[in-house]
């Protein structure tokens, strides 16, 4: 049994992660464009293109992660090594200077790949330490849920405190605030990062992929056919989310008309949201992880097509779906890093070679596809419905809330039909892991 100790400082690792990955998710687009002055389509294009870096990047971290010996383990060394750099790539993504147009736009791009490039190296091996910490399968998802109310901590410092900062830092000045908010939340990333690293230790079975080609290890991870179905339920899954939480503040600030109302509904949203994560573990030991998957998926789309016919004047009734929507989408989200680890035992079990970093690594770099397309749809949605910041269109409000629910919730549907091909059940788990430990005996 992992105790709470360690569950909770692996837990801080995924808050220190929140403080940058909710803060590009909800307020990046919206510094790109309203405070930087880029235009919403190259914002979306731009959000796609550097996603490209990472189908190269993602494979090799988890692979060089992999091979990585140390007395601390294979993937702890990465949090206390990388914590300072990702905190400076943060501040410097949130520190655009006033170079032009395209100076801007080159800046701005050049620092986004910087940022992903240090969130990959130190994110792939936070996930991978997750699946080393116990090989017990229940535990996976105790594991993960404390990970994700930590993850939701980190969400709700980012929503709850991002714009407050922004205007005490800013007095006026916006940039400047948000500089100064990214750089407090930065360093206190980087201290909590070390913390996770103090106060984790790696259990299980090492990854045995170590002497193999990397062409050869990508062709055995994709082999794994679960994992490749957690990998396109991932891609759809991540664009959906990115969607709807990139479109958050644009909803409330544009269509319901409450510009002063958004930090209320995104921290509202994160504590459902937190809410959500805790529930996963008592809900994944009463239904099976599988079927509690899908279930979650098909409410999510339900939610949204709800929210779509809520009119702007109702602002309680969008809130209170806003809500109920965070708190059922994150109930999923523990159980689906515990499903990765699962596909790492079957994947042993199949081939007789276990690849954590690698497979790790690949569901991340197809949760980032995912990230990249709804960043790209946010942009450039936005652009066809005709936004222009400050000057909002009433085709524009209709189309704020289309993308702000529809859109999203088509996303959804999607998944659950997807994991409805996933057939790594608790009985089946139960047999790979028993010939597994036999195996190992």
């Amino acid at each position: 049994m992992v105790s709470v100790k360690e569950k909770m400082a692996y837990g801080l690792g995924d808050t220190a992660s929140n403080l940058i990955f909710q803060t590009v998710m909800l307020f990046l687009a919206f510094y790109y464009t309203d405070i930087v002055g880029l235009s919403p389509t190259a914002v979306g294009i731009m959000f796609l293109a550097v996603r490209a870096i990472d189908a190269i990047t993602d494979p090799l971290m988890g692979a060089f992660a992999d091979k990585t010996k140390t007395k601390w383990g294979a993937y702890r060394p990465y949090l206390l090594w990388l914590a300072l750099p990702f905190a400076v790539s943060s501040i410097l993504a949130f520190t655009v200077p006033d170079f032009g147009d395209t100076g801007k736009l080159v800046y701005a791009t050049a620092t986004y790949i910087l940022l992903m490039l240090m969130y990959t190296a130190i994110n792939i091996p936070y996930s991978a330490l997750g699946g080393v910490i116990t090989e017990d399968v229940s535990e996976r998802v105790s594991v993960q849920s404390y990970r994700f109310v930590f993850a939701m901590i980190g969400g709700l410092i980012v929503s709850g405190l991002t714009l407050p900062m922004v205007e005490f830092f800013g007095q006026g000045d916006q940039a400047k605030g948000y500089q100064y908010a990214m750089i407090t939340m930065s360093l206190f990333g980087m201290l909590l990062f070390i913390l996770c690293f103090l106060g984790t230790k790696e259990r299980a079975r090492p990854a045995t992929n170590e002497n193999r080609g990397f062409q050869k290890t990508m062709k055995a991870v994709w082999a794994n056919d679960q994992a490749s179905i957690l990998c396109v339920a991932a891609v759809i899954l991540l664009t959906g989310l990115v969607l709807r939480g990139g479109m958050t503040i644009y909803y409330v600030r544009e269509f319901l008309g409450m510009p002063d109302k958004v930090t209320l509904v995104i921290t509202l949203g994160t504590l459902g949201g937190l809410i959500g994560a805790a529930l996963a573990f008592p809900l994944s030991k009463k239904v099976c992880k599988v079927k509690a998957y899908v279930s979650i998926q098909i409410v999510g789309f339900v939610l949204c097509i709800v929210n779509y016919f809520v009119p702007a004047e109702a602002f309680i009734m969008a809130i209170v779906l806003h809500v109920a929507w965070s708190l059922v989408l994150q109930m999923a989200s523990p159980i689906l890093w515990a499903m990765i680890a699962d596909t790492i035992d079957y994947g042993e079990w199949r081939s007789g070679e276990r690849m954590t970093g690698v497979t790790y690594s690949t569901v991340i770099f197809f949760i980032k596809v995912g990230v990249a397309i709804g960043g790209f749809l946010t942009g450039t949605l936005l652009g066809y419905y005709g936004y222009v910041a400050n000057e909002v269109t009433p085709e524009a409000q209709s189309g704020i809330a289309f993308i702000f629910t529809i859109v999203p919730g088509i996303c959804f549907l999607l998944v659950a039909v997807v994991m409805m091909k996933y057939t790594l059940t608790a009985s089946k788990l139960k047999q790979v892991n028993d010939e597994l430990q036999a195996t190992v005996k």
